[in-house]
């Protein structure tokens, strides 16, 4: 389960392709991975991981250390000792996912905003049958998402409607939102100060979220809690927004 239908794959998606890429951006946001933990966060076979990330060796997008296990090769390794924000943010954003998913029982994700899109970072899965599963590394359209509301609500509205112009979705008019919609949308957010997205892109799917700022007061990343719809109860909606609020600020003391 996911929380929030990811941007339509083109007819010609090729799987492996595309779980290469994914395996990629893994190495790039946490600088090492098995084959075990490939297959497992792909759900492939051990030998499918295994052929990918000889692949990414092959193509020097990673290399393999004496214990089997593969770091970022010559075509990734400038981002990951550049330490850019989004790593640092990731790697202090961790810990604090784990602590909401021990003490809600739910899966927890950070993710970023570029443009009209937002990027899961950084997921930890809850161990409950039924889950939202890890999205790290995907991207989707921002105003689908829980933290795509919360980080565009932090925009003024004359930046919203920039963004949203008529004109920049000329070559994929299916793909912009109902601007006026997303304007009471994104005011109901900037008033409670979390998003609840219920169901909004996936039936079936709850999550709930909040912004994580800067030390200048910017937004940074969102924070959100998903769970499936059979869970989720309205009592609990103000504590999974403290403890959301909670994780969010120690993120930020964490200099994410």
């Amino acid at each position: 389960m996911g929380s929030a239908e990811p941007k339509i794959p083109p007819a010609y998606l090729v799987t492996s392709a595309d779980h290469a890429l994914r395996v990629a951006v893994m190495l790039q946001l946490e600088g090492r991975l098995t084959v075990s933990q490939v297959a497992e966060r792909l759900g492939v076979a051990r030998s499918t991981a295994h052929r990918l990330l000889q692949t990414l060796v092959y193509r020097d997008f990673a290399v393999q250390d004496d214990q089997r296990v593969y770091h970022p090769g010559p075509v990734l390794e400038l981002a990951t000792h550049s330490q850019s924000r989004t790593s640092r943010l990731r790697a202090a954003a961790l810990p604090h996912l784990q602590r909401i998913v021990d003490v809600v029982g739910e899966s927890a994700n950070l993710s970023i905003r570029t443009g009209d899109t937002t990027r899961f970072i950084a997921s930890v899965e809850c161990r409950q049958a039924l889950r939202v599963g890890s999205r790290e590394g995907m991207v989707f359209a921002a105003h689908r998402t829980t933290a795509g509301l919360v980080l565009l609500a932090e925009l003024q509205p004359a930046e919203v409607d920039e963004l949203y112009a008529a004109e920049r979705y000329v070559h994929r008019p299916g793909e912009r939102p109902d601007v006026a919609t997303l304007r009471g949308r994104l005011t109901r957010v900037r008033r409670s100060g979390f998003a609840v997205n219920n169901g909004l892109s996936e039936r079936g799917v709850v999550a709930i979220g909040v912004a994580v700022h800067d030390a200048d007061g910017a937004a940074l990343a969102g924070l959100s809690i998903s769970m499936p719809s059979v869970r989720y109860d309205r009592r609990q909606l103000p504590a999974l927004v403290a403890t959301l609020r909670e994780a969010a600020r120690a993120i930020e003391a964490g200099g994410g």
